[in-house]
């Protein structure tokens, strides 16, 4: 959870939404991945999803059994998705998500029955490194701006 907290501390650094992501195989590291959303205009450019893909190119297969992926934040549902492709063994992250949580929170989807796929879900590790960080990045923004809402990319015009 160390270097996905640092990951997520980058992607802060960064602009992005400080979310890091690592998978972890036989003790050893074998991907990682931050938020890029903004800075490749992908919204599937999510932390998870960086994880999932250098691991998937490492293990030379799409699928990856036997891995842990730890997050900083609760997985979304296309992150979950992507995790029950995977075959991941196991889910750990930091703090909760609860607007868009997939692991528990909003929805189940790591531990759905009706899917093939379930996986092992640890929430709660170093959540209050993980919230500070988000808590912390969005309070920037919102003193930026002045308009008590966060604004991801003040560069853009919705």
């Amino acid at each position: 959870m160390d270097i996905a907290l640092r990951l997520a501390r980058e992607a802060g650094e960064r602009g992005e939404v400080p979310v890091g992501a690592v998978v972890v195989l036989d003790g050893k590291v074998v991907g990682r991945g931050s938020n890029r959303v903004i800075e490749t205009s992908d919204p599937t450019a999510h932390a998870e999803i960086g994880a999932l893909r250098s691991a998937g190119a490492a293990a030379g297969n799409y699928r990856i059994p036997g891995a842990t992926l730890y997050a900083t934040l609760e997985p979304c549902a296309m992150c979950a998705g992507a995790m029950v492709h995977a075959r991941l063994d196991r889910l750990v992250y930091g703090c909760a998500d609860p607007k868009t949580g997939a692991a528990g929170s909003v929805f189940a989807i790591t531990g759905d029955p009706r899917l093939n796929h379930q996986l092992h879900v640890t929430g709660g590790v170093r959540s209050r490194d993980a919230s500070r960080l988000l808590r912390d990045f969005f309070g920037e923004r919102r003193d930026a701006t002045g308009s008590g809402h966060a604004v991801p990319n003040p560069d853009i015009s919705l």
